[in-house]
């Protein structure tokens, strides 16, 4: 039997701090394939575009000249595609859930699931895992809309920090289990493109809430498991 909470549509953007977006209808001069939500005041894709050849003007090549003639165009598509989580609500995504789990009460963890990101201070990629976990109260989701809800947080401008923070605080509110566990391990493109040079360091970041942050033998347990070697390339 599964059970459907209230409408929650608007918790994953209004918490995080993203304006809810309206759907607008595309203007005549927008250069784009398919309607997208966007807020009122957002640039058009003619508008984006042009910016990224003001950017290779100001780069010092000339945005004209043939090798670069359709480059504003794939730099905007793949603008949509890396931060398509603005026009994502993970919080819908947990939505649908289950009671039907033959009393199962304990630890669920979802191991290794691969995330890719923009720093928001460089736009440079942070590539990793995610390993996400919660003891359910009742209710159980499918393991691919933890993943998914990874994945909307994850195409958005970011800093690890803060990533880790939002999947772990959307499912502790959406799906009120006993406790939450996150742990994000994550390489950095700015820490090897700029001086400072360390293409081998890793960041490890967690966020606990319910009984992983009030239980000291719950969080052992979770730290246990992802440290296990099976399939963690990042540990």
């Amino acid at each position: 039997m599964w059970h459907r909470p209230p409408d929650l549509s608007r918790l994953g953007l209004l918490r995080m701090g993203v304006p809810h977006l309206k759907k607008t209808s595309p203007t005549p001069t927008e250069a784009t394939s398919s309607e997208r939500p966007r807020r009122p005041s957002s640039p058009n894709r003619q508008e984006a575009e042009a910016a990224v050849r003001t950017l290779l003007a100001w780069a010092g090549d000339d945005p004209e000249r043939p090798g670069l003639a359709n480059t504003p165009k794939r730099v905007a598509a793949a603008f949509e595609e890396r931060f398509s989580g603005y026009f994502s609500d993970p919080a819908a995504e947990l939505a649908r859930t289950f009671e039907d789990v033959s009393g199962y009460s304990d630890m669920i963890l979802l191991r290794d699931v691969r995330l890719e990101s923009h720093c928001e201070h460089h736009i440079a990629p942070f590539v990793g895992v995610a390993h996400v976990a919660y003891v359910p109260d009742r209710r159980v989701v499918g393991l691919s809309k933890l993943a998914r809800v990874v994945d909307i947080f994850a195409r958005r401008l970011q800093v690890q920090e803060s990533l880790t923070a939002q999947i772990a605080t959307t499912i502790q509110e959406v799906l009120a289990p006993k406790g939450v566990a996150v742990m994000i391990r994550a390489t950095h493109q700015c820490m090897t493109l700029r001086d400072v040079n360390q293409p081998a360091a890793t960041m490890v970041t967690t966020h606990f809430t319910g009984l992983f942050e009030t239980d000291q033998d719950w969080r052992d347990r979770f730290l246990q498991a992802v440290q296990n070697p099976l399939g963690d390339r990042y540990a």
